[in-house]
């Protein structure tokens, strides 16, 4: 008897079902509830950004339609577009829409010597401020002496003095000081920097304190142990697992420098060399003549913020969230 073969024919492949977990997933994203708060956030992300957005708009349209046309008709006519302002705002000059009004180059009065005037006063702030909160936090959670806490309640108590009422005792402590030394910071970009300093640092020492304080100290006595010195564990072992700490300070302290209008208007109001928001100011007191100084000038003072932010972003996030939870 011959016994044939039977070919059994596999079954057509199906695709793999969706799983439990992404089917869930997919519901939840998808339900009214959630797509009506994810429509009413993007309309509020969009409401916010109206007022950037037409600034942005305004510094590339010519001046002379300013006085015309709302920004919003650059998107009927986009030939409007142009880079005619930064060019008038960055070579000066005696041209038709300057109407000699702003100076060129690096001379006193250019938007060129604002910016680097508002670099001469952030970046040393900013590194200050970084390195001595960094020295003092240390200090605070890893040193060996009494009277730590009460160190730090006091800094903590000092972050909540407000800017405004330290201008007036602070003048006069900078013409105290030009009586007893010969030299008055008053009026000079070094006093700027001292205030910027003197106010950033207890909010610096308290960030990178609630930092520093998860850190494992079985590493700092290892390191005692071994016979390594304080700036040997503080530069070598605190430092390198601190840096998204340290970067989070100087994102916060150095826009915030940046971005100072009343003490820069206080101790520089006289001085020729003014930092980037002096500068926008004194073009608002004649805003009928100089708005578009203020619209062009006012997106180059986002593009170094800008540059700051995007060059220490990665470690932002940590960083924040480390010295808040900790």
């Amino acid at each position: 008897m011959t016994t044939v073969p039977v070919t059994t024919t596999p079954p057509p492949a199906q695709e793999p079902a969706l799983q439990p977990r992404q089917t869930s997933g997919l519901l939840k994203r998808l339900r009214p509830s959630r797509l009506a708060i994810n429509l009413v956030l993007g309309a509020i992300a969009l409401f916010w950004l109206v007022p950037s957005l037409s600034m942005m708009i305004i510094s590339f349209r010519p001046a002379g339609l300013f006085e015309v046309s709302g920004w919003w008709k650059v998107f009927s006519t986009p030939s409007q577009l142009t880079l005619q302002n930064y060019k008038e705002l960055f070579t000066g000059g005696s041209s038709t829409v300057l109407g000699g009004g702003v100076p060129s180059g690096l001379a006193p009065g250019s938007v060129l010597d604002a910016l680097r005037t508002s670099l001469e006063i952030s970046v040393p702030a900013t590194v200050l401020v970084t390195a001595i909160s960094s020295l003092a936090a240390y200090s605070i959670v890893f040193g060996r002496w009494r009277g730590r806490n009460a160190v730090f309640l006091t800094v903590v108590g000092l972050m909540v003095v407000p800017l405004q009422v330290a201008l007036i005792p602070v003048a006069s402590l900078y013409r105290d000081m030009g009586s007893l030394t010969g030299w008055n910071p008053f009026g000079t970009i070094t006093g700027v920097v001292i205030f910027h300093v003197a106010f950033g640092l207890p909010f610096g020492v308290f960030l990178m304190r609630n930092f520093f304080i998860g850190l494992p100290t079985a590493l700092i006595e290892a390191g005692r142990i071994d016979g390594a010195g304080e700036w040997t564990l503080f530069r070598r072992v605190v430092i390198p697992l601190g840096i998204a700490a340290a970067a989070s300070l100087a994102i916060f302290q150095f826009i915030w420098v940046w971005n100072d209008l009343l003490v820069a208007l206080v101790f520089l109001g006289g001085d020729p060399h003014v930092p980037l928001t002096l500068f926008l100011y004194d073009q608002e007191r004649t805003l009928a003549a100089n708005f578009w100084i203020i619209s062009t000038g006012s997106m180059v003072s986002i593009v170094v913020p800008l540059i700051v932010f995007l060059a220490f972003q990665r470690h932002f996030v940590r960083g924040m969230l480390a010295g808040a939870v900790k």
